[in-house]
């Protein structure tokens, strides 16, 4: 399906941003924003197939609030960073765990073709009067595996975006992805990991809900 956001010329994402998880992996919660990239390969709408590559047998979900920016930003002022954003998303940040764990950095396993679904549309900054206050979900073939709030968050939007942009100038259609609570598959005793045939959805209040299949490659 066609995306909801024009292709951002940034994919930042944030790591361990809910203490929770951070706890539920093992990690140390960070003392400052956690910051790795996604490439715009991985985009995908709703509705779109997850391609599970023959490379990984430890493909998770990871829910996430979604920041598209809207103006030119550098070195903003936490106070003023939300006036950058021009809307709000859901997102799917989609990872290769074992890519991810065995490379000892987290490029390659979170950055295969289609792990990267946003949608189901942008709703505009102006219709989120706080994005500190949103219940996030997800959901594996209906049953609820994430259940949270990015009150939960242990760095807000703005602090996330004054941090990037003291070093990072952000621009228009850059998509920044805040982080996912407890839950992840990995993590869970016994673990859920993705399969052909399963189906992912990721729900933010007043956001809507992403929902994508998952196929194995062809």
């Amino acid at each position: 399906m066609p995306l909801s956001i024009d292709r951002p010329g940034k994919i930042i994402c944030v790591g361990l941003n809910y203490r929770d998880h951070a706890e539920e992996t093992g990690a140390e919660a960070p003392t400052a924003p956690l910051l790795f990239a996604k490439w715009g390969n991985t985009l995908i709408g709703d509705g779109d197939a997850i391609v599970l590559p023959p490379e990984s047998e430890q493909v998770d979900y990871e829910a996430e609030l979604g920041v598209v920016i809207g103006r030119t930003t550098r070195r903003a002022a936490e106070r003023d960073a939300l006036d950058a954003v021009r809307g709000y998303i859901c997102v799917n940040d989609v990872s290769a765990r074992d890519l991810q764990f065995g490379d000892g950095q987290w490029t390659r396993g979170k950055s295969p073709d289609t792990f990267c679904p946003v949608g189901p549309r942008l709703v505009p900054r102006e219709e989120v009067p706080d994005p500190q206050a949103l219940a996030i979900r997800c959901r594996v073939n209906g049953r609820t595996l994430q259940d949270s709030s990015t009150a939960n968050m242990i760095f807000s939007v703005a602090e996330i975006i004054a941090h990037i942009s003291r070093t990072i100038t952000l621009e228009p259609g850059d998509l920044i992805a805040t982080g996912t609570p407890a839950g992840v598959g990995i993590a869970r005793d016994p673990q859920v990991l993705l399969q052909d045939g399963d189906e992912v959805t990721v729900e933010i209040e007043g956001l809507g809900a992403l929902t994508n299949p998952v196929h194995k490659e062809s």
